[in-house]
């Protein structure tokens, strides 16, 4: 089974606004930029993946995603993820796309070893159809899913679509199949989310090197991290 990764992404001015205690707006862009680059060059390292795409009305995140590797579906208009995604998979389905991986660019503890353990998953189960899904840390989002084929069950990003994504997947007469995994279920959203993330040891990565020199000394001195 080939699979097609796909990275819905929005232009980055006015991103992450739940982190403005933290980071002015040029900081919240400059770590949506980051954190992008660091989940697609992640994505596009992983053994096992067929392509890559990146969907977006972006000019700057095109430009990124090109130089970075991958390749490009072009929106007409931002309207949100959920449309960002249904246009590209049905683009998928429709050039004969055997399965779909949907991640999205803020993740940035992403390693390309969790993403071949996810198609080792996929692979070890019973054949297509199926769907896969990642929960995020807190259950209410999801952070991951693998869909085969792509068009398999409907979508509904944003609160609570884990459970959203459960119930379309049982109305299918599909097993409800989901992985953990800590560091796809990390997406940064809120000061917390930071502070979780700048408790893994990691190196690498420009989203660690932004954050350690923008954010942990500012949090220490306000007392939120």
């Amino acid at each position: 089974m080939k699979v097609s990764a796909l990275i819905p992404v929005k232009g980055f001015t006015n991103a992450k606004q739940r982190l403005s205690a933290l980071l002015d707006a040029a900081g919240r862009e400059l770590l949506a930029e980051v954190m992008f680059r660091d989940v697609l060059r992640q994505v596009v390292s992983a053994r096992g993946l067929a392509e890559t795409f990146v969907v977006t009305g972006d000019d700057k995140v095109a430009e990124i995603a090109n130089s970075l590797g991958a390749g490009v579906m072009r929106e007409k208009a931002e309207t949100g993820e959920t449309d960002a995604v249904d246009f590209a998979r049905g683009a998928l389905k429709q050039s004969e796309r055997e399965a779909v991986l949907i991640m999205p660019g803020d993740i940035p503890l992403v390693r390309s070893a969790d993403i071949e353990e996810l198609l080792a998953e996929a692979s070890g189960a019973a054949a297509p159809p199926f769907a896969l899904l990642v929960p995020s840390h807190d259950r209410l989002g999801t952070n991951a899913l693998l869909l085969a084929p792509p068009d398999i069950i409907k979508l509904r990003f944003g609160y609570d679509s884990f459970s959203y994504h459960l119930s379309q997947v049982s109305a299918q007469g599909l097993p409800n199949r989901f992985m953990e995994n800590e560091r796809i279920a990390l997406d940064i959203d809120e000061p917390k989310d930071l502070e979780r993330f700048l408790s893994f040891n990691f190196e690498d990565g420009e989203s660690r090197a932004m954050l350690a020199d923008q954010v942990a000394d500012k949090s220490r001195s306000h007392g939120v991290l």
